[in-house]
């Protein structure tokens, strides 16, 4: 079978694949992911497969699971909220820290996203168009924080679950009315300066979304 990969981009995008999966369905939390069947599936060699599962184990995406077996991560209502919690903690400290180095492209940044959302909110009223837009919005919080091994870490915490492995419920937490006034809030906040404030109204943030995605773990 002839493979539908340039050579050059083998690895990136087999995990992209695996991520698209995930995102979809076809890989459920728990599901088993074989290197040897994807391989088949794409027409290529094993070892970019190889490659791919170890980059998604580090995203937190698939675990290693005993025999060597990777499935996809399935996790507990505990685990769950513990990983919001942990997000926003670290999210909040960082972009509080830096408050004052935003500039005013930044809050325009900000607000040309809140913008979006308001007008997604006020038509369509789809919360899976907004995915990317929530993304967005913490890129640009995250923009003035200095630390990659910090930000590494909190995408890892809340954006694989929220976006991939339970991404079919978190588009039904909150209505997109919900969602589009969740991230005014913290815009506002930002837009005040007051690292304090700032800080509490992004761990609220991400705590509020933890506790209703907990109702999705493996154990409910």
């Amino acid at each position: 079978m002839k493979s539908i990969f340039q050579k050059k981009t083998y690895s990136e995008q087999v995990a992209e694949y695996i991520r698209r999966q995930i995102l979809n369905g076809r890989f459920e939390p728990g599901t088993p992911v074989k290197e040897l069947v994807v391989a088949e599936e794409l027409g290529i060699s094993r070892a970019p497969v190889r490659e791919a599962m170890q980059t998604l184990v580090r995203e937190g995406l698939i675990d290693a699971a005993p025999q060597k077996r990777k499935v996809v991560r399935s996790m507990t209502a505990l685990q769950i909220r513990n990983s919001y919690f942990a997000g926003g903690v670290l999210e909040a400290a960082a972009v509080a820290q830096v408050i004052d180095s935003f500039t005013e492209e930044d809050l325009a940044a900000l607000q040309d996203v809140i913008d979006s959302m308001k007008f997604i909110a006020e038509t369509s009223g789809n919360v899976s168009e907004m995915a990317p837009l929530d993304t967005a919005f913490h890129d640009i919080l995250f923009s003035r924080v200095e630390n990659e091994l910090l930000i590494d870490i909190c995408k890892k915490f809340c954006q694989g679950i929220s976006k991939y492995l339970l991404f079919k419920h978190w588009i039904k937490l909150f209505p997109a009315e919900k969602v589009y006034l969740r991230h005014k809030i913290v815009l506002d906040a930002v837009r005040r300066g007051d690292p304090a404030e700032v800080e509490l109204v992004i761990r609220q943030h991400y705590e509020e979304s933890g506790k209703k995605m907990a109702r999705f773990g493996s154990d409910r």
